[in-house]
């Protein structure tokens, strides 16, 4: 599980709601996990943090999910935290899922986006599942009639939702139902 906890416009807007959001997806994904699951949590804003590594212990899961609490950057890395996600899945054996929990932007990475589409479809046995949680800044803006700069903002979250969507169809995933894009709800079960 991979879920974004950066300062984002989106967490600025409505602090509260932001994280709310990403926890109770990450919350739900847990509730479902099976006894021969493992999962590991990772946290990213700057760069990835193991919360937790590779455990079928929910416990352990929302233990780890209950240290987010208050981001300390704006920057969200997204590019760099999954491609090294993906390159920790490469040593393991089978198939593996990424549950991707991020408003979709990508501030500071060092791994371009085209880098990260080559990483992805170099990685065997990985499907992406994608919750977005820009979908909240995006609606917000869009009910308070924006401006010039809340367009361009309105914009770079739309190419962000594009961007997790390719990378759920690039590996068989799904985005969430959750993020009600029309793009999404036509892929979701």
């Amino acid at each position: 599980m991979l879920v974004e906890f950066a300062s984002t416009p989106a967490f600025q807007t409505s602090r509260r709601q932001f994280l709310y959001d990403a926890l109770r997806a990450s919350y739900a994904f847990t509730d479902q996990m099976q006894k021969n699951d493992f999962v590991s949590v990772i946290s990213y804003d700057m760069k990835p943090s193991i919360l937790v590594d590779f455990t079928s212990d929910k416990q352990a899961i929302y233990g780890a999910l209950n240290t987010l609490r208050i981001p300390g950057f704006s920057e969200t890395n997204l590019f760099d935290a999954l491609y090294d996600t993906l390159d920790r899945l490469e040593r393991i054996e089978g198939r593996k899922e990424i549950i991707l929990i991020s408003s979709g932007l990508d501030t500071f990475s060092r791994i371009t986006f085209d880098k990260m589409l080559k990483k992805i479809k170099a990685t065997p046995n990985v499907t992406i599942y994608t919750i977005s949680t820009g979908f909240l800044w995006r609606t917000y803006m869009e009910a308070r009639g924006g401006g010039m700069t809340s367009s361009m903002r309105q914009m770079d979250f739309l190419q962000a939702d594009n961007q997790m969507n390719t990378f759920a169809k690039m590996t068989g995933g799904r985005c969430s139902a959750r993020a009600l894009r029309p793009s999404c709800r036509k892929t979701s079960a």
